[in-house]
């Protein structure tokens, strides 16, 4: 986890052209800049890197055999395709949240939104998001990839139903009185176990950067008190739920489950 006695972190740019963003970075995240381009894996000083290139934010681990960064991308690879070919409402994200059940066009809050991969999804079902995300730096790598996407013809219409809201979710929801959004979704980082399969690169970078969500039962008691339809919970396929209420209905797929606790039934008919 990045503290001030953990990881370090720097902001750098691989070329030139990029200094006067990585300049704004910096002075915006309140992270040191190295103004000589930096090859990754001669880096000494810092364990992680925010990479400013013409591909957009990119998280970087250090070292002689690092994998290659990690960015928010909703036009190329998975995401344009799933946006394509992802099967409609019969995705189980889709089912979970409730799209094979209603025709009106929901808003569902995405508190821990880490890169949008899912709200991605549920937007470009016809779903309107927020998105919270507590941590600055995937914060910032997700609004990267969001401003990037607004330009291109395909992801441009998608992006366009998600905003994110800066904040800590679980601080801004015990806040509010009265329900903020149709659906509350929740995916927080869960603990690492000896029988896990090894992580794929994303989770292992932000497992890195923001540790685990061990506040996960006060995220879902707040949501719980202010979400109007349903909270939806994913969880490793055999991980038990979070601690509290009972799922009222759990969907499970290949690797993932959805733990869904409703409060009434989604209205079946557009909105009015």
């Amino acid at each position: 986890m990045i503290t001030s006695g953990g990881p370090s972190l720097a902001i750098a740019a691989l070329d030139d052209a990029g200094l006067a963003r990585a300049r704004d970075v910096s002075s915006a995240l309140s992270l040191p800049l190295l103004h000589e381009p930096a090859i990754p894996r001669h880096e000494t000083d810092y364990a992680l890197l925010l990479l400013v290139t013409d591909q957009g934010l990119g998280l970087q681990v250090t070292g002689r055999k690092a994998p290659g960064p990690v960015r928010c991308e909703f036009v190329r690879g998975k995401a344009g395709y799933r946006r394509d070919h992802g099967g409609g409402t019969g995705q189980l994200v889709a089912k979970a949240v409730g799209l094979k059940k209603t025709r009106r066009t929901l808003h569902v809050l995405d508190a821990t939104a880490g890169l949008g991969e899912d709200a991605y999804v549920l937007a470009g079902l016809g779903c309107r998001l927020t998105l919270m995300e507590r941590s600055p730096i995937v914060r910032a790598l997700l609004e990267d990839g969001l401003g990037r996407a607004a330009e291109d013809p395909g992801a441009g219409p998608v992006v366009a139903r998600m905003t994110v809201r800066p904040g800590d979710s679980i601080r801004w929801l015990e806040e509010q009185h009265e329900p903020v959004a149709d659906v509350i979704y929740l995916d927080p980082m869960f603990p690492e176990t000896a029988k896990a399969a090894k992580a794929k690169k994303e989770m292992a970078l932000f497992r890195e950067l923001v540790g685990n969500d061990d506040d996960a039962p006060a995220l879902l008691a707040a949501a719980l008190d202010v979400a109007r339809y349903r909270v939806v919970v994913k969880r490793p396929r055999l991980a038990p739920p979070i601690d509290g209420p009972v799922p009222d209905l759990q969907l499970t797929g290949k690797s993932s489950r959805f733990d869904v606790y409703t409060h009434q039934k989604l209205p079946e008919g557009p909105a009015e």
